[in-house]
């Protein structure tokens, strides 16, 4: 047998195990990154829209993290680093506004989300998160305030997490207020998994409170042995997206997963989402957080990212500006620097759509009341907002 031949030969016989490795590697992937799970089943593979204009209204800010709308014209934008500045008919303003807390501005933490009162036309609260440092460390704090000119007034600490942590990482948080006037309150677990599911601690948590920072004598842990009556839903790893839909009085999150595994779930009363006792991710030096992806008593998610997107703001579309998008969720991307659309029916996701792929790290994603959206961006730090081509 020639030299040829031979080459021939091994080829073939070569052939059953080049089909196996490819069946199994298509099982192990699927496309644009996304994970072939049982949550997302039911979801078309994700596309790319090119059909959105992107008009930048801003540039030069410094790590945005929270917007908030004054008026069609005017609205306010936090700055991890302490800073609230003021965007009015598309221009930023040189003057900030004072009277903010002092912030703990390290790694992840800083000043975080911003929103107004449901009725902030009558009572002109504004709501906003932070890192506050402390003894032990720094911890997330909820506090509200008005707007008088250019200086935060009657300032309120409505909540503060419970312990301090001297830890620089997951911190959530967003806030949103439900048709009740209830409001709610994102936290990571500071980087220590186990507190996620310890109810003594409110770190790993979503809290639910009065619009005053009292808590609602409902909530579900109230009435348990040592366990934090603010707590609404736990196991949660790190939630930097959350919002209210009032039509269907449902709350909606995604939280970060370690590498792999990020989540989008319907925050429930007294619900358990599993950190870290399930996960679709493993921890970042690739060892196995748990082998189990779903267990009985603990809230699966709607849907899976792997790998991960770095999810990081939340917007729920009620505008017709855009054909086709009313009632999707828009989910920003820090690793992933998109805005996934996510269509959803029935409470589960079934398709999925990327948009402006690559422009930069998204932080967050809000609709205007007048119904356009708007993104805040990060390295660099922008402001943008969409329209149709």
């Amino acid at each position: 047998m020639n030299p040829v031949e031979n080459i021939i030969n091994m080829f073939k016989s070569s052939l059953p195990l080049l089909f196996l490795m490819v069946m199994l590697l298509s099982q192990a992937c699927s496309s644009n990154g996304k994970i072939s799970s049982q949550q997302n089943n039911n979801a078309q593979a994700a596309t790319v829209n090119n059909n959105i204009k992107v008009d930048t209204l801003v540039t030069g800010l410094q790590n945005p993290w929270g917007m908030a709308f004054l008026s069609n014209n005017k609205m306010l934008i936090t700055e991890r680093s302490g800073d609230i500045r003021i965007v009015e008919n598309g221009r930023l303003l040189s003057d900030k506004v004072m009277g903010v807390p002092v912030v703990h501005s390290r790694g992840q933490g800083g000043l975080l989300d911003i929103v107004l009162h449901p009725d902030h036309s009558t009572n002109g609260w504004i709501y906003f998160s932070y890192s506050k440092p402390g003894n032990g460390g720094a911890t997330t704090t909820l506090t509200r305030a008005k707007l008088q000119g250019n200086n935060l007034t009657s300032l309120q600490e409505l909540f503060s997490v419970q312990p301090y942590v001297n830890s620089n990482v997951h911190f959530g948080s967003r806030i949103a207020f439900d048709r009740k006037g209830y409001v709610y309150l994102s936290t990571g677990e500071r980087g220590t998994k186990s507190n996620a599911q310890d109810l003594t601690n409110h770190n790993g948590k979503v809290m639910r409170l009065h619009d005053d920072g009292r808590v609602p004598s409902d909530n579900p842990f109230v009435n348990t042995p040592n366990a934090k009556p603010e707590i609404w839903s736990y196991g949660h790893r790190n939630i930097q997206g959350m919002v209210y839909d009032a039509n269907t009085g449902i709350l909606w999150s995604h939280e970060h997963g370690p590498k792999g595994g990020d989540e989008v779930n319907i925050i429930e009363k007294g619900n358990n989402y599993g950190w870290p006792l399930v996960t679709h991710g493993i921890d970042y030096n690739g060892s196995i957080i748990s082998n189990e992806k779903e267990r009985a008593g603990i809230t699966a998610p709607l849907y899976v990212w792997t790998p991960s997107i770095a999810p990081c703001g939340l917007a729920l579309v009620t505008t017709d500006r855009y054909p086709g998008w009313k009632g999707s969720l828009l989910a920003g991307a820090l690793a992933g620097q998109h805005i996934a659309r996510l269509e959803i029916n029935n409470r589960r996701v079934v398709k999925e759509e990327r948009l402006i792929d690559d422009v930069a790290r998204v932080r967050a994603v809000a609709e205007a009341p007048d119904g356009y959206i708007y993104v805040l961006t990060e390295s660099p730090g922008m402001l943008l907002r969409f329209s149709n081509r």
